[in-house]
């Protein structure tokens, strides 16, 4: 294993070609153009045996991409922002027909207005479209678990597409230290790809059938079955990572929470920097601590009530609005998974870092003792959103 100085996109991108993936279907859109553009270099130059397609869109893109994992190829593709939401009604046919599709997604605001900045506003509206969702921090994490999501998705006893999250630009355009596994290592990591449904002219079967209502029932509640079943292997393949290459990941994720009565809540690269106003605010004597969401989907109730079963008090920042809903999507869904127990800590949601704009250290200090304000005093309002301007 050797430590590398790399873009995270292209570091990402390396992380497919260790994986030996067959078919990359992909259309270039900031902010992750670079990751699909790498591996078009590798295929071009033979250092990777893969079929590259081209399409025109991005909805051509995941199109191509079931027909690949319909087949039986290990199969990737990447997208962004708008490019997400133009293969939304193709996501649903991804999951409900379990192939095991791999993207990555550089998180980016949506339209309008435009802007190719990062936030988590496109994630939002894919919450529920059965794809297994990672989130990561930083460069390191993105390629741990784009290795992991091949192993993830493609088990027998998953067949599920999965999606890795990485802050757009806060992450993809970064260069920063990585340790990226040697070909060996991922090849003992990794099975061979076996999809027992492959088509295949010599024993043919139907995928994608019509469904009347007498029948579309129990095919969801077998889907949501099975899904929720994948969380143990999910558990189980980030210890066998461990176990090789020394990196642990858990759905829920604290920092500093011993003995910490208010804590705070987040998700995607902005966590590091959260760690250290934690840090901080711990020095001036502050009883803070941080707890991050790594498993965005199957959601990690019993990890997320143990995390924060002793708090007073938790804020939970997200980068996206509900407009006209509750404000915080993520935080409505904490508010849910609280929601049965008998203790549990005051929850105040905070709107922030959307569009791209950052969050400083001082900033989650001043985030942290609003919110603290907000569930001593009480609010009439819903959520609060940090550094807007009049």
């Amino acid at each position: 294993m050797a430590r590398v100085g790399v873009e995270v996109s292209i570091a990402l991108s390396e992380a497919v070609g260790l994986c030996n993936a067959d078919v990359i279907a992909a259309y270039p859109i900031t902010p992750q153009t670079h990751i699909v553009e790498h591996l078009a270099e590798m295929v071009a130059d033979g250092e990777l045996d893969a079929e590259y397609i081209p399409v025109e869109s991005e909805h051509s893109a995941l199109s191509a991409c079931l027909g690949s994992a319909a087949a039986g190829a290990r199969t990737f593709t990447a997208t962004a922002g708008q490019g997400l939401e133009l293969m939304h009604e193709v996501l649903y046919v991804a999951s409900s027909m379990r192939l095991p599709v791999i993207m990555a997604v550089a998180n980016r605001a949506l339209s309008g207005p435009l802007s190719v900045w990062g936030d988590h506003s496109d994630v939002m509206s894919c919450r529920d479209i059965g794809w297994i969702q990672i989130f990561t921090e930083n460069g390191q994490e993105v390629v741990d678990n784009a290795i992991c999501s091949f192993k993830i998705g493609e088990d027998k006893r998953v067949l599920l597409p999965v999606m890795v999250h990485l802050d757009g630009f806060h992450l993809s355009h970064v260069i920063e230290p990585i340790d990226m596994p040697e070909r060996a290592q991922v090849d003992a990591f990794l099975s061979v790809n076996d999809y027992p449904y492959a088509l295949n002219p010599d024993n043919p079967h139907a995928m994608g059938d019509f469904a009347p209502p007498v029948v579309f029932t129990e095919a969801k509640w077998a889907q949501e079955q099975d899904f929720q079943k994948s969380k143990a292997v999910i558990l189980e393949v980030w210890k066998d990572f461990e176990k090789q290459f020394g990196r642990s990941y858990k759905p829920v994720e604290t920092y500093r929470t011993e003995g910490a009565e208010n804590l705070l809540f987040t998700m995607g690269s902005f966590s590091e920097t959260a760690m250290a106003a934690i840090d901080k605010m711990r020095d001036d004597g502050m009883s803070v601590g941080l707890v991050r969401l790594r498993l965005w989907r199957p959601f990690p109730f019993e990890e997320l009530r143990d995390a924060v079963k002793d708090a007073k008090n938790l804020i939970v920042l997200d980068r996206a609005l509900s407009i006209g809903g509750p404000g915080g999507p993520v935080c409505s869904e904490i508010k849910a998974a609280l929601y049965p127990l008998e203790k549990k800590p005051k929850i105040v949601s905070i709107i922030g870092g959307v569009g791209g704009r950052d969050i400083t250290v001082a900033n989650f200090e001043d985030i942290m003792k609003k919110g603290l304000e907000i569930a001593e005093k009480g609010s009439p309002n819903e959520y609060e959103i940090y550094g807007v301007r009049a």
